[in-house]
């Protein structure tokens, strides 16, 4: 069946006539859930969820289909690697499809010298569940949708040795289903990620590694690095080493991952959209149309001269995994964005590394950088080194490089990572001494003003009086400060990092450490570091007009003490 509408218009006859095709294919030979739904492969669904055909018809007309789907075996197509058969597809939310994830397995173990793990997995997808199994159901495909399922609802890992024991029973007695869940993991090994699990502090004093890595005491603070029951005594060593470690960090390399997108011819295509498939004309529409991207292909041509270097964006926030607000425990975890992503793509969960999870009684604060220092590390291997990437999609082998653009936040979570104070009268980071603060008298609070200092000089708000604070405003507003004037005033000073550490408070800075992202050699270069994150912003400030002017209780900010102060401010 001819797929060339697929690049066409969508407003175009063609297009039209070739989604009625598309549909009828998908009514013939796809399968339907109980609702009669099939999945929908528009740019926004991705094949990662079901519809209605009349649903799937105006997502395609109205948002396009994902153009490099082109066999549709979602929808009943069959593909070389299933010799006639035809199976069920898995229902995971991304789509990926096992054949693919078998060559794209086979193309990074093969880069690595790991053939014999690859042929295992290859077997394995060959080999049958049972003698006589319909559906062509393999070893591989089953082990792969029972995890699957065991993920999507949470099961322990008790539980699913379980069910696989009683799955076991039931299949005739030459079944090759494994008994544990243990064993199931083996088979799948190679299609997860590395990952590492790094001993903490738990004052958050340092992570035990390279000089460290030995010790069974915390040579800051002195606390063990297990845990230690109630009736043994903590300053002795034999008792220190028994049990757990205390705390725990989780760490995803990202190096192994990035390789693993371009094993992928369809991924190293789009890692290339931003130079090969955007829109140059002026407008802002992605972070390659910016001033910042532009600056840093200026100062480092090797760099900007090879567009599958990755630019990458970094977000951090705490979390309660449990959901109950009284408990104490968090979660920070550390995401990482590839903004070479085509904006369509950039943010959807397949794309977004969680590179790792911090996790224990009390957040990091301040004391992140601890935590953050094997990603810098990394980072800092992509940028002085690169790596050599197998590039699926044009077939040859390069030297990937790769930097981290900025940081998404919110607020709190920017003092953490800046390292300025975002608290008190000078929380402003653009203003420093210069922010403009009132104390209010009846409410207790500070609040920040002056803003129209922000506003162009001939805007008509600087010249308003009643509808502010009853002056006019000329001042300018102040200039941002450069990456290296903030390095020059934050380079002497003395950090010392752990809860049960004293803090050096001979230092009146604003400024409360030296971000470990200075350890970036173009970390100084970039003109915007941190970045607020826009869901905070907008939520606040819509919960607060909304609550207001419908005088929701609990939510307005209209009350007594509200109006005794608008009252002292002559507003």
């Amino acid at each position: 069946m001819d797929r060339s509408w697929m690049n066409e218009s969508r407003m175009s006859p063609e297009y039209e006539d070739g989604v009625e095709q598309f549909l009828q294919f998908a009514l013939e030979r796809g399968r339907p859930n109980e609702e009669g739904k099939y999945y929908c492969p528009c740019i926004n669904c991705l094949n990662g969820r079901r519809q209605l055909l009349d649903d799937i018809r105006d997502h395609l007309l109205c948002d396009g289909i994902k153009k490099n789907y082109t066999t549709w075996i979602w929808h009943g197509e069959v593909t070389d690697m299933q010799s006639g058969s035809q199976s069920e597809p898995f229902d995971v939310e991304m789509g990926d499809r096992l054949e693919d994830m078998i060559r794209d397995l086979g193309q990074e173990c093969f880069q690595q010298a790991h053939a014999p793990v690859y042929e295992g997995l290859q077997s394995d997808s060959k080999k049958p569940l049972y003698t006589g199994c319909k559906n062509s159901l393999t070893l591989l495909s089953a082990v792969l949708s029972l995890v699957n399922v065991k993920a999507r609802y949470g099961w322990s890992d008790k539980s699913f040795t379980s069910l696989l024991e009683v799955v076991h029973n039931l299949l005739p007695e030459d079944n090759t289903l494994p008994k544990s869940y243990y064993k199931a993991k083996k088979i799948l090994c190679p299609m997860g990620m590395e990952y590492q699990k790094i001993h903490a502090c738990p004052n958050d004093c340092i992570l035990y590694r390279h000089e460290f890595e030995e010790m069974s005491k915390c040579p800051r603070c002195g606390a063990s690095r297990y845990k230690v029951k109630d009736d043994e005594d903590c300053s002795s060593d034999e008792n220190s080493k028994k049990g757990p470690s205390a705390k725990v960090l989780w760490y995803l390399p990202i190096i192994p991952r990035f390789k693993r997108l371009y094993a992928n011819g369809d991924d190293a295509k789009d890692l290339t959209w931003h130079a090969n498939g955007r829109i140059s004309d002026g407008m802002v529409r992605h972070p390659a149309d910016c001033s910042q991207w532009k600056k840093i292909d200026g100062l480092y041509p090797d760099f900007g001269n090879e567009p599958r270097n990755l630019r990458l964006g970094l977000a951090s926030d705490g979390m309660n995994p449990y959901g109950n607000l009284s408990t104490q425990h968090s979660s920070w975890p550390v995401l990482l964005v590839i903004y070479n992503l085509p904006p369509w793509l950039c943010m959807k969960r397949k794309y977004m590394m969680l590179s790792m999870m911090i996790s224990g009684p009390r957040q990091p604060g301040n004391d992140i950088d601890v935590y953050l220092s094997p990603l810098v590390e990394d980072l800092r291997k992509l940028w002085d080194e690169g790596v050599v990437v197998f590039d699926a999609f044009r077939k040859e082998t390069f030297e990937m490089r790769a930097m981290l653009f900025c940081t998404i936040n919110d607020f709190p979570a920017y003092g953490n990572l800046s390292g300025y104070s975002v608290k008190g009268h000078h929380a402003c980071p653009i203003c420093e001494e210069n922010t403009s603060y009132i104390q209010l008298k009846h409410g207790r609070k500070t609040v920040y003003s002056r803003h129209r200092r922000f506003l162009t000089p001939n805007h008509p708000y600087r010249r308003l009086r009643k509808a502010f604070n009853g002056s006019q405003e000329h001042d300018i507003a102040p200039i941002p400060l450069t990456g290296e004037q903030v390095y020059q005033r934050v380079q002497h000073l003395n950090t010392v990092f752990g809860k049960t550490q004293k803090k050096d408070k001979s230092q009146s800075c604003i400024w409360k450490k030296r971000s470990i992202f200075f350890d970036l050699p173009y970390w100084c270069d970039l003109d915007v570091r941190h970045c607020i994150d826009v869901m905070h912003v907008e939520k606040n400030v819509c919960d607060s007009v909304i609550g207001t002017l419908l005088n929701i209780q609990g939510k307005t900010k209209d009350g007594l003490n509200t109006r005794q102060d608008l009252a002292d401010m002559g507003i």
